[in-house]
């Protein structure tokens, strides 16, 4: 995997991390109504592994629809998803609203996988995903196929980690920070400009998956 994949897991994870909606506000609130910091941190784990969930769906629907389907036409769906989903969530931006504030650490994963979901974070991930190729197994050369396997399943496992790590310590940082200095008054204002800007970059990020397919032959 080069460099600049590695920079785009690690950014993504950040960008997830200081969107309010992907769980930092849920953890100040929790933290407000407990009065403790420790509630704050203590709502991350859980959090934080909702996430990986959500992506790793992803990126198991993506590996596998690799094995048959073409590049091109993979690519083309992950496109069309990627800018019609953005398109959605421009027009239409709503979140899960289900759980109380009395919750526990299923709660708060299944929360965590519902708005990593709904704002379509594993999604982000499609156009580098793209990039790495497909097991050897796809491409025939069957000598080489469990070792291929393994190093692509390696891959995919530390793209994952790497992603949901740096959501992970951004989170925290910002929700204790908020907790801590900040307080709550200006997140209004601050969760519609992230959703909006989210919304674009996933539709800049569906028109770039596209120039790859188009340009990159």
């Amino acid at each position: 995997m080069d460099t600049l994949s590695w920079v785009g897991y690690i950014s993504l994870g950040v960008f997830h991390g200081i969107n309010p909606g992907m769980g930092w506000l849920f953890a100040v609130a929790l933290g407000m109504q407990e009065k403790r910091r420790s509630a704050v941190i203590g709502a991350l784990f859980p959090m934080a592994l909702g996430h990986a969930i959500s992506i790793g769906v992803v990126v198991l629907i993506i590996v596998l629809a690799q094995q048959q389907i073409s590049e091109n036409v993979l690519g083309i769906a992950c496109a069309v998803v990627l800018f019609g989903f953005g398109l959605y969530k421009l027009f239409r931006a709503r979140h899960p609203k289900w759980v109380g504030m009395r919750v526990n650490f299923k709660d708060l994963t299944i929360w965590s996988f519902l708005m990593a979901s709904a704002h379509g974070a594993g999604l982000m991930l499609a156009p580098l995903l793209l990039r790495m190729p497909a097991s050897a197994a796809h491409s025939g050369h069957m000598h080489h196929a469990p070792t291929s396997m393994t190093d692509s399943a390696a891959m995919l496992l530390s793209a994952v980690g790497v992603h949901t790590l740096s959501f992970f310590v951004v989170t925290g940082v910002v929700a204790v920070v908020v907790y801590e200095v900040v307080g709550l008054a200006l997140l209004r204002k601050a969760w519609f400009n992230l959703d909006m800007l989210w919304s674009i970059a996933l539709m800049i990020a569906g028109v770039v998956t596209a120039g790859m397919i188009f340009w990159g032959h």
